[in-house]
């Protein structure tokens, strides 16, 4: 198969997914009333469940997962280091604690757009600490460690904001955006996140050639005319942007960004440049399938779709793990 028709495929099932996200669920839609929905005729009622819960919704898990595997195929390739997702360098953990400080001082109760304002403001400022390091560290192995370190700090910080929440409803709430999930999201979210997703995108796609070079090892991309220090600010910027706005929308889901490169990876011959759509593709495929499963999941409460992504993600991790014999660096 090639990167292309993989692509088209991708493109072919996330539509098709995205459609079935608007028959399906708790209250049954029959096609014709979705049809009708969707083009404006159909009762207020219908509107209103397509419309207002469940197109934002899917739109929601399919951008967050477009972004998160976006960001780990790219993070991939500028790292040379399969176990790479937007977690790796911190960036996830400290935009889950701003978003989490919000919760905990009331501050997003005043303002429904606070708390993705505290998120994506976490995110840009573990991003520019990362790209500040970048620019003066060469070793990618230290810029790693640095990234270890601030997600270690993020998260005990976390744990402190968690262990002094003053009622147990603030603590619900900080639980339930830590774990995540695209349930209650709407159209003026998703508007208010868009913009920092598509230019963290773009930086990761207008860069993307930089992570063929970096296949060769650094010296070898520094050979043949790579900017070492430019291409890893850039990476660590679209990476931080990207993964700031899906914590925003979404709170904090793990594993996708690592699961769907390395399922797309042997398929465009191990080029991260070309992993980059399918990538995209895929992690989105994925988050709206799970959201789905959430959905008709016949349980008393909601699984949150971080849960379940991570109950999907991490055995779906060991297997290709065993199975293609990944040796890690």
């Amino acid at each position: 198969m090639t990167p292309r028709v993989l692509t088209v495929l991708l493109l072919t099932a996330s539509a098709g997914a995205l459609l079935a996200a608007c028959f399906l669920g708790s209250t049954p839609l029959g096609g014709a009333r979705v049809i009708a929905a969707l083009l404006g005729q159909g009762t207020a009622g219908d509107g209103i469940v397509l419309w207002e819960i469940r197109l934002p919704r899917a739109l929601t898990a399919f951008v967050v997962g477009a972004a998160l595997g976006t960001s780990g195929a790219a993070l991939q390739g500028l790292l040379r280091n399969p176990l790479a997702d937007p977690g790796v360098l911190g960036v996830t953990a400290t935009s889950s604690l701003t978003a989490t400080f919000a919760l905990y001082y009331g501050l997003a109760a005043t303002s429904a757009f606070l708390l993705p304002v505290y998120a994506i403001a976490g995110a840009l400022a573990a991003t520019a600490l990362l790209a500040a390091a970048a620019i003066r560290i060469r070793s990618v192995v230290t810029l790693i460690l640095l990234g270890v370190g601030l997600s270690s700090f993020s998260a005990a910080a976390m744990s402190l904001l968690l262990n002094l929440a003053p009622n147990p409803f603030t603590l619900s709430d900080m639980m339930n955006w830590l774990l995540g999930s695209v349930a209650n999201r709407s159209l003026a979210d998703l508007q208010f996140a868009l913009p920092f997703m598509l230019v963290g995108l773009a930086i990761l796609f207008a860069n993307r050639r930089g992570l063929s070079a970096l296949t060769l090892g650094e010296e070898a991309a520094s050979g043949v005319g790579l900017d070492l220090r430019r291409q890893r600010i850039a990476i660590v910027l679209g990476a931080g942007l990207a993964t700031g706005a899906s914590v925003a929308l979404a709170g904090a889901i793990g594993f996708v960004g690592i699961v769907a490169p390395h399922i797309v990876r042997p398929i465009v011959d191990h080029d991260p440049a070309r992993s980059l759509w399918p990538s995209a593709l895929l992690a989105g495929l994925i988050l709206v399938l799970a959201d789905i499963g959430v959905r008709l999941m016949p349980t008393a409460t909601e699984l949150k779709l971080g849960v379940v992504a991570a109950l999907i993600g991490a055995p779906a991790f060991i297997w290709i793990a065993v199975m293609r014999r990944v040796t890690y660096d």
